[in-house]
């Protein structure tokens, strides 16, 4: 039996979502809060610490602009209330002004995370014109020379700082990110004052997510504990002094913590991410797990890849977690920790995740910060596919 679900008002020839009947049933999983579409792992950059897969997903697989659109009018029948358009670059979609344009139609938030290199004022003036919300814009470090060196862009940081200069002058609320590693930390405090005079709203310190390109090159990215404790120290004083004004958000690597974090809120509880290829996956890194079918929004819907996949339920809330997990207290708060990372120190998704200073493989999340004593030069990202036949 099945029952028809209205979807907002849209453009697209689909205006009802049709949900089977057990997955609007009352002890299906609460929907989820975001959809990030990874439209594309084209980029310009060839950044090392880039979390995308290393067998990046071809142009030629990546879902049409009608595919997007139905994933879109999906995702806002079940309740997901923003879509943040990521990559690769997602301005390297010629068509991502009519995504903007539909989701917000449907009523859904639209954040668009970007590079800026391509943001031109003409691509600028199309996405207000097709309703963005917010932008968030990357940042490689804060000297033209460091940055365009590590991004492997000649000019790239002068683009960028000419699309702040757009985004400033569109009234969106300004965000600036900053990926710190190894080679950055020491820079910092610069990061937030170029991130001041672009009259940014939110500033956000991430640390290196050790996933995709950034694990191929954790050796030469991990920061000392000296270091981070160094930028620890300087976001702490840069949040007193701008509390009220801008706000930062502060993001630190887990392999110098005593607890792990809740990745992604837990293992299918807030997010969905739709690869370029159409792949539903918990988190963006997920494909890792090879024993693991996930399945694609070419051949199912976004209801019941979120309430009926077998990916999605296989980590979801606690009765999976081996001890000490199990019966820990924060087992509802960091839900066991990042599967992905478990993956690729433990061996084994399943286990307790290293990050835990409980965790039965502990020492091996020691073994990888020794490993920072042979540091190797840092592999591009796009040369790297190419030599691996990505």
């Amino acid at each position: 039996m099945r029952r028809a679900t209205s979807s907002p008002a849209t453009s697209s020839a689909r205006s009802t979502i049709f949900l089977p009947e057990e997955l609007l049933a009352c002890d299906a999983p609460s929907p989820p809060l975001g959809l990030i579409a990874e439209l594309t792992h084209r980029c310009p950059l060839q950044c090392a610490y880039c979390s995308n897969p290393l067998a990046l997903d071809p142009p030629a697989s990546e879902l049409s602009t009608d595919d997007w659109l139905r994933v879109l009018d999906e995702a806002a029948a079940l309740g997901v209330l923003q879509v943040h358009f990521s990559g690769g670059e997602p301005m390297a979609r010629r068509d991502l002004e009519i995504m903007v344009a539909h989701a917000n139609r449907a009523g859904l938030y639209t954040n668009i995370i970007t590079s800026g290199v391509l943001l031109t004022p003409e691509r600028m003036a199309a996405i207000l014109e097709a309703g963005i919300d917010h932008i968030q814009l990357s940042f490689q470090d804060s000297d033209a020379v460091r940055a365009d060196g590590f991004g492997g862009y000649k000019g790239g940081h002068a683009k960028k700082l000419a699309a702040a200069a757009l985004i400033q002058g569109s009234d969106l609320p300004p965000t600036t990110n900053f990926v710190i590693h190894h080679g950055n930390a020491g820079h910092v405090a610069a990061m937030i004052a170029l991130a001041e005079d672009l009259k940014a709203e939110r500033i956000e310190i991430a640390h290196v997510q050790y996933y995709g390109w950034g694990l191929l090159n954790r050796s030469s990215l991990l920061p000392s504990r000296a270091q981070l404790d160094q930028v620890t120290d300087l976001v702490e004083t840069a949040r007193a002094r701008l509390s009220g004004r801008i706000a930062i958000d502060y993001v630190v690597p887990d392999y110098y913590a005593q607890r792990p974090k809740a990745c992604m809120g837990g293992w299918g509880q807030r997010i969905i991410n739709i690869s370029p290829s159409g792949k539903g996956l918990p988190c963006h890194a997920a494909e890792s797990i090879r024993d693991m079918v996930f399945p694609s929004v070419r051949e199912t819907s976004l209801a019941a890849l979120w309430s009926g996949s077998e990916a999605f339920a296989r980590f979801r809330g606690t009765d999976w977690m081996p001890e000490p997990c199990r019966t820990c207290d924060r087992r509802e708060i960091d839900w066991g920790g990042c599967r992905c990372q478990t993956l690729a120190l433990a061996g084994d998704a399943s286990r307790t995740d290293p990050a835990c200073s409980r965790a039965p493989d502990r020492e091996l999340m020691t073994g990888a910060i020794a490993e920072m004593a042979t540091p190797v030069t840092p592999v591009p990202r796009c040369l790297a596919a190419v030599a691996l036949g990505a």
